[in-house]
C-alpha cells in the first residue's frame, strides 16, 4: 500500500447505497430455506449487536437453543452470498446507489494521499458484491472493514484504523446511524453524518452530531476544507 496522509472511511448503507426491501429480504432468505424460519425482524437495532455476523449468530442461537456451530454460521453466510449473486444476475435484486456517491469516491481518489475504505456492518462478501454492482468497490477495497470478526461498529472502524497508521485527526468517517456516530466518537476521528432523508439527519443532530449533510456536494466540499486538500 502507498503511504497515505489522510483517510475517508464510509459506512456502506446510507452514505453509498440504499438498502432496498428486496436486499433486506435476501439477508433473511437463508434462514427460511435452511431452517424454515420466517417473520424475522428487520429492525436492526432490535438485535444485541448491529452487525450481520452477530445477527446471524443471535437468530440461530434463539432457534437452536444453543450456540451455533461454525459450519452452521458458514452455511447461512454462504447461502446469503448465493442469494445475492443470483438475485443481481437474474434481475430479482437491483442496486440503489446514493446520488453523488460514486462521484464523491472518484473525486477523493484523485488525491493519491487519501486512503478510502469502509466500516460496514454488512458481511464483507455482501458489501463487495453490492458495491461491485454500483461500480464503487475498486475505490474502497484497499481498506474494506466489515462485519466479519464480529463486534459493534466502533470495533469494525477500529480494525480499519489499525491498518491505516494515521493520526486520528487525519481520518474522517461517514455514517448514517447512531452506532456510526458512536463509532466515530469512540475512535476519536472526524464524523460526518449523512442521509438523504431529513428525519435521519435530524436524529443524528439531536444526538450531538455536529456535521450532517444530505447531499455529497456538501460532503466533498467539507472534506476538502477539513483535510486541507
Amino acid at each position: 500500500m502507498p503511504k497515505h496522509n489522510s483517510a475517508v472511511i464510509f459506512d456502506v448503507d446510507g452514505p453509498l447505497l440504499e438498502l432496498t426491501p428486496a436486499e433486506e429480504n435476501a439477508f433473511f432468505a437463508p434462514f427460511q430455506s435452511l431452517y424454515g424460519l420466517t417473520g424475522l425482524s428487520n429492525d436492526w437495532d432490535s438485535y444485541r449487536t448491529r452487525n450481520d455476523e452477530e445477527i446471524i449468530t443471535e437468530i440461530l442461537e434463539n432457534h437452536l437453543g444453543r450456540a451455533p456451530h461454525d459450519h452452521e454460521l458458514t452455511g447461512i453466510a454462504e447461502e446469503y452470498a448465493k442469494v445475492l449473486e443470483s438475485g443481481y444476475t437474474d434481475g430479482v435484486l437491483e442496486i440503489s446507489p446514493i446520488a453523488g456517491a460514486k462521484e464523491l469516491l472518484a473525486a477523493l481518489s484523485q488525491d493519491g494521499g487519501i486512503a478510502l475504505g469502509t466500516a460496514t456492518a454488512n458481511l464483507l462478501h455482501a458489501a463487495r458484491t453490492r458495491l461491485q454492482q454500483a461500480d464503487m468497490w475498486d475505490y474502497v477495497k484497499g481498506y474494506a472493514g466489515a462485519a466479519d470478526g464480529g463486534g459493534a461498529k466502533r470495533d469494525i472502524l477500529a480494525r480499519v484504523i489499525d491498518q491505516l497508521d494515521l493520526p486520528r485527526e487525519r481520518i474522517v468517517f461517514l455514517g448514517d446511524n447512531l452506532n456510526d456516530l458512536d463509532a466515530g466518537r469512540a475512535n476519536g476521528v472526524h464524523f460526518i453524518g449523512f442521509h438523504v432523508t431529513e428525519h435521519k439527519r435530524a436524529r443524528l443532530t439531536e444526538h450531538g452530531a455536529e456535521t450532517v449533510f444530505g447531499n455529497h456536494r456538501q460532503t466533498h466540499s467539507f472534506i476538502v476544507e477539513l483535510l486541507g486538500l
